[in-house]
């Protein structure tokens, strides 16, 4: 009986991706012949380097549709459901949730291949004529939390952190709440920071993750820090006409504008490809595209796309020209195994 109900699921998810309906109707329930991308607008860059060598490649096919909307928004997308009417691929800044899992599973969504892409470091920047800033976690921590010393922030320049710094007011362009550069930012800089600070709070990270949150990684809201979207090139522009100011973006996007921004070192390790590919830089993270695996053999060109992202992020290849850097060898070629053998994500990794 199980396998009678498996065979009808999956024949009726052939028939709503594959169905003889208009292809054009991509945001209904027919069928699709156009490669559809949500996700982190860190990874966009990359996916869309590939999506044009795809349409170099492959006569006739039409562009894939790649959306930033954040790693948090294109993951409830992502897990909304099966079909045409939804993403094939997420881009991701940081790793799934088991909570996005859940999700996903949920709405039907089962068989997620999740496929490490590369790496990449959460910059700190600022203008060529900024103020030269050296920042440690500690002090981001102080200058960025709500409440660092569980009251309401009141350090409004960079010398009520720290002594050392300049008096130039507090104003950092950053990722919104949707964003995993945002996730990553509160893990990998403000969590290390509080407990640099606090070292009585480790416990209660164990203990009590949301009240872990509430004091340690909860950005404050009083206009010293400035959500600017999903647009980091829009950080970018920001940072040039408010030379006081720091952004913080993927690493991509300050290899990209070096003629225009200097990296900030946290920590005394400055922002570069070699020390965020030797883990040495505060804010290194893996980068990922997850991928269903129902849709690969029914959107056209979907498998063959995800194929040749395998064999664009070598060390030597045009992703690493665009700013991402190069996993070490031993993640890529588990990487490519996964996108050979279509091998679908264990939750039981996840957290």
């Amino acid at each position: 009986m199980h396998g009678r109900v498996a065979t009808v699921a999956a024949s009726a998810l052939a028939i709503l991706l594959c169905g003889c309906t208009d292809e054009a109707d991509g945001g209904g329930m027919g069928s699709r012949d156009q490669i559809k991308v949500v996700g982190s607008s860190t990874v966009f860059p990359f996916t869309t380097v590939v999506a044009e060598q795809f349409v170099e490649q492959t006569p006739g096919v039409k562009s894939p549709v790649i959306e930033s909307t954040g790693t948090g928004g294109g993951m409830r997308l992502f897990c909304a459901g099966i079909g045409a009417a939804h993403p094939d691929l997420e881009d991701a800044s940081r790793r799934m949730t088991a909570a996005e899992y859940a999700r996903c599973k949920a709405n039907g969504v089962d068989g997620v291949i999740e496929v490490q892409v590369g790496v990449d470091g959460i910059a700190f920047a600022e203008a060529k004529n900024g103020p030269d800033v050296r920042l440690t976690v500690a002090d981001l921590y102080r200058a960025m939390a709500a409440a660092p010393d569980g009251k309401p922030n009141s350090a409004r320049v960079w010398h009520d952190v720290n002594p050392a710094l300049p008096a130039t007011p507090i104003q950092i362009y950053g990722p919104p709440a949707t964003s995993g550069t945002r996730d990553a930012l509160a893990t990998l800089i403000l969590a290390r920071g509080c407990e640099g600070v606090h070292p009585e709070l480790t416990a209660l990270k164990l203990r009590d993750p949301d009240a872990f949150a509430q004091r340690c990684t909860r950005i404050r809201e009083d206009g010293a820090y400035v959500d600017a979207g999903e647009n980091d090139n829009l950080i970018v522009q920001k940072l040039q006409a408010n030379p006081d100011a720091i952004g913080i973006f993927g690493y991509s996007y300050l290899e990209q504008n070096r003629d225009k921004l200097n990296g900030i070192a946290i920590d005394g390790v400055a922002p570069t490809y070699a020390t965020i590919a030797q883990n040495r830089y505060p804010g290194s993270r893996p980068l990922y595209v997850y991928v269903k695996k129902a849709h690969l053999g029914a959107i056209r060109g979907l498998r063959e796309y995800l194929r040749l992202y395998a064999t664009l992020w070598n060390p030597d290849g045009p992703l690493i020209a665009k700013g991402l850097i190069a996993s070490p060898a031993d993640v890529r070629a588990r990487a490519a195994a996964v996108v050979t053998g279509e091998t679908p994500l264990d939750p039981r990794q996840l957290h």
